[in-house]
């Protein structure tokens, strides 16, 4: 019998992994997202294999954001090549780019969107099923440079999240050379995008490159170069780190939120403003952010959760409450009931 490649090993190791963590992730329908490069290639091949042995239904679905000539054929072989390795169904569909803002993150936003569809149309009971995506360690490394370049905090450059609401990530910890490799060992072709490419088609507003591109055409190589080491393991580590005093910091500040909301859902202004600077300004806001109230100065500002974007609430910076209606997206009930989190994700702010 014919040794397994070991770089395809790797990857329906990764899925098996993934599929594991939860019995969730084993109960309802699985879609890759499939656009025929070689991740996400690799991606759909590994989900199959996984698929048919544990009984997982896994299907596909390819969007075509229409920003190239010829973009609707290339998402119609990405898909024959998804039904070719077994995935069923496949759902092929067509994003709205917007023309406003920076190209990457307007195909982003429009991708994530449709991906949230097509979750929902393959769930059952009420629950979406499950997105694969097919980000890997480069993609991370570059993403923790772009943000460190931007000036960002903990939770930013903790960089792409391996899962959130319905998307997952099973091989952030994987290279993209070995992905390549995968593919090759089973004889998969893959499409490559020339958007990937310093002299691609898509620019900047000033005829630059695009940010990641460059990040991974230039930045990365001229690292390479100038520390005579590969970086990559070393930022991926980095985010892993950062994840996890993000998540801690996020914890406390939830912690700190419950002891300055009342039962009415008013807000003691003077115990937020004593509270340590990190969970204060970066977390605790934050959270109180998510339906509108933004605590600082004398008052605190209702901008969402049921009241005018103009509307104030009275407060003391001092030690007085902040009084609103109880937001249910993010305070619960009145009486001080606990509030479910948002039913999926800010998608579009995942790479």
């Amino acid at each position: 019998m014919p040794r397994l490649d070991p770089d395809v090993a790797r990857t329906r190791s990764a899925v098996r992994t993934w599929l594991d963590a939860d019995p969730a992730h084993r109960a309802g329908a699985v879609l890759v997202a499939c656009s025929g490069g070689s991740d996400s290639l690799a991606l759909a091949a590994a989900t199959a294999f996984e698929a048919r042995r544990s009984g997982v239904q896994a299907g596909a679905v390819v969007v075509d954001h229409g920003l190239q000539a010829g973009s609707a054929d290339v998402a119609a072989a990405a898909a024959d090549q998804c039904r070719g390795l077994g995935l069923d169904p496949v759902i092929v569909r067509r994003a709205r780019v917007p023309d406003d803002g920076g190209p990457e993150g307007a195909a982003r936003a429009a991708r994530y969107a449709e991906l949230e569809l097509a979750a929902a149309e393959v769930g059952s009971d009420g629950r979406p099923g499950y997105v694969l995506l097919g980000h890997t360690a480069d993609d991370q490394a570059e993403t923790v440079l772009l943000r460190l370049a931007r000036g960002s905090g903990s939770r930013s450059l903790a960089g792409i999240p391996p899962g959130r609401g319905v998307l997952a990530r099973p091989f952030l910890g994987l290279r993209r050379e070995q992905l390549r490799r995968a593919c090759t060992a089973q004889g998969l072709t893959w499409w490559e995008d020339p958007t990937n490419a310093v002299d691609g088609p898509l620019r900047r507003a000033d005829g630059g490159d695009l940010p990641r591109v460059a990040v991974r055409e230039r930045v990365l190589p001229a690292l390479v170069e100038a520390l005579g080491a590969d970086p990559v393991p070393a930022l991926v580590r980095t985010a892993e780190l950062l994840r996890e005093d993000a998540e801690l910091l996020d914890l406390l500040a939830a912690q700190l939120l419950a002891r300055v909301q009342g039962e009415d859902a008013s807000l003691d202004l003077g115990a937020l403003a004593e509270a340590p600077g990190p969970l204060r300004l970066a977390r605790a806001a934050g959270l109180v952010g998510r339906c509108g109230v933004r605590a600082g100065g004398a008052r605190a500002r209702a901008c969402g959760g049921g009241r005018g974007a103009g509307d104030r609430v009275a407060g003391s910076a001092g030690g007085g409450r902040a009084r609103r209606p109880a937001c249910p997206s993010c305070f619960g009930s009145a009486s001080g009931g606990a509030a479910a989190g948002p039913p999926v994700t800010g998608l579009g702010r995942d790479e």
